[in-house]
């Protein structure tokens, strides 16, 4: 696609929507950056917060990856935040560019018949020019409040050209519901060739979003055109199937609970729990998850992926049924990279009750 189609509709983004969510029309019109970010907000929330700016990006392409679709973008180096446990308690520690960084390249991995992003699939991106490798590594499961849920890194270059990035997968590593089952189950790759200069990368747009920083909320994410469509960024559904169990907030994550009843998963009642981010509704992956149902022993919630449900926790639970009480516990917070704005939330989580 056109580098400049492309940021037109990643730039197109109304400023209606969802409540404290930041429209951001014209937003690639601004000035561009060299790649040097600004300070982090001094007093930033134990919560989701609007960062201190935003980015365009640049998409090399899409190929496929066994039966998932892969979309490869990438803007400037930047900085990010990975989860690290410190004695006790889980805690983010940033990640900040090198001198060698050339780009940070990421990658989003989705089912094209359902459009439901696909975690849990152990990515990996080798970079190649001219048959010689550049770069190889796995890449971290991230969120973004302009991406959603993604893979990335920073990545070294070797200057301008044309780059062949190789994405592969794992077996998805998540239980397979309806037109899941039986799917992504081995590993596959697929390549994406793309041509690179340091000019277009330094045309990328780049705008401080200096009044609202640090406030309780989140930018708009962006729209990702392609020919055949749009790049999912992994909402969560709105509403769950099935008899709703309720909803509670830990850690700043949305927790949504739905008792399913549907041979697909098995014999007994099968109790959903849906985290999503607040204001974007992204899917959260990498949590460790129990859930207590009726006062009784705690019973361990899987990743699963359905045709319906997309990504989500879940069990089945004899005599389930919408009257039980269900407190779900995060054993783990999710283990996955953030962008700023991510990077302070979803690390205190304690057991949430479903009302």
């Amino acid at each position: 696609m056109e580098r400049r189609r492309f940021l037109a509709a990643a730039g197109a983004v109304g400023v209606g929507g969802l409540a404290g969510c930041l429209g951001d029309a014209g937003l690639f019109e601004t000035e561009t950056t060299t790649g040097r970010e600004p300070p982090l907000v001094a007093d930033r929330p134990d919560a989701v917060y609007v960062p201190t700016h935003v980015e365009g990006m640049e998409m090399a392409g899409t190929a496929d990856v066994g039966g998932l679709k892969a979309a490869v973008t990438y803007s400037y180096p930047h900085r990010f935040w990975v989860v690290e446990k410190d004695g006790g308690e889980f805690v983010t520690k940033r990640v900040s560019p090198t001198g060698d960084d050339g780009v940070h390249l990421m990658t989003t991995v989705w089912d094209p018949e359902t459009g439901h992003v696909v975690p849990n699939t152990g990515l990996s991106v080798e970079i190649a020019r001219d048959g010689e490798l550049v770069s190889q590594e796995v890449v971290y499961p991230m969120l973004s409040q302009r991406m959603g849920f993604h893979y990335g890194a920073n990545f070294p270059l070797s200057g301008d050209g044309t780059y062949d990035v190789t994405v592969s997968v794992g077996g998805v590593q998540a239980n397979r519901f309806g037109s899941f089952e039986g799917r992504f189950t081995s590993a596959a790759s697929g390549t994406v060739a793309f041509e690179f200069s340091e000019r277009a990368l330094g045309d990328v747009g780049y705008r401080l979003l200096e009044e609202r920083q640090g406030e309780r909320a989140a930018v708009r994410p962006m729209e990702m055109q392609m020919e055949m469509g749009s790049v999912p960024v992994g909402r969560a559904p709105e509403t769950l199937p099935g008899t709703p169990l309720g909803r509670g907030t830990s850690g700043d994550a949305v927790f949504l609970g739905s008792v399913v009843d549907d041979e697909r998963f098995g014999s007994d009642p099968y109790l959903v729990v849906s985290p999503r981010t607040p204001y974007n509704r992204f899917v959260v992956p990498g949590m460790s998850l129990t859930a207590a149902v009726d006062d009784r022993s705690a019973t361990p919630l899987a990743a699963g992926l359905d045709s319906e449900l997309g990504f989500h926790y879940g069990a089945p639970v004899g005599d389930l049924s919408a009257e039980s009480s269900v407190e779900v516990r995060v054993e783990t917070p999710p283990q996955v990279a953030r962008h700023e704005g991510y990077e302070t939330a979803f690390l205190e989580m304690p057991p949430v009750e479903l009302a």
